[in-house]
Formats: C-alpha cells, structure tokens, sequence
C-alpha cells in the first residue's frame, strides 16, 4: 500500500482556513462540526511543527563563532534533491 503524502506547510494552511470557513457558516451538523474540528486540530499541529522545522533550519545557518551569518544550503521540505 503506498505511503499517504504528507501535506505542504501551504497545502495544510488552506485546508484549515476551507474548515475554519465551513465550522463558520453555521450550515453544518454537530457530528460534521466535531469532524472538522478534529481535522483542524491535526492540521494546525502539522503547521506548527513545519514552521518550527523551518525555524530550526534557519537558526543553523548562523554561524554564532565566526559572529557572522554565513551562506549555507538550505533545504526545505517537499524539495526535490
């Protein structure tokens, strides 16, 4: 079975921002409410952890020895090599 891709930082954003839209209309059941309510949970949990990825990325490309930030690779999740 293959693996589920794992959404981008991008795709998780404008999915949670669909429910956010859909729990806000006020046009949807109690059991679709708690549906959506758990997705939006696990998307925003995604979101914050790529973010704080991202951040940890960038904190290594200062070089805190030479008291200069120095120009180094960056690679970013969903890049291809």
């Amino acid at each position: 079975m293959p693996r589920k891709k794992e959404l981008s930082f991008e795709e998780s954003l404008t999915e949670l921002e669909r429910i956010v839209t859909a729990m806000e209309s006020g046009d949807s059941s109690l059991k679709e409410l708690m549906a959506n309510y758990s997705e939006g949970v696990k998307l925003g949990t995604h979101c914050f952890q790529v973010l704080n990825r991202a951040e940890k990325a960038m904190d290594l490309l200062i070089d805190e020895s030479a008291e200069l930030a120095t120009a180094k690779e960056l690679k970013i999740e969903g890049d291809e090599p």
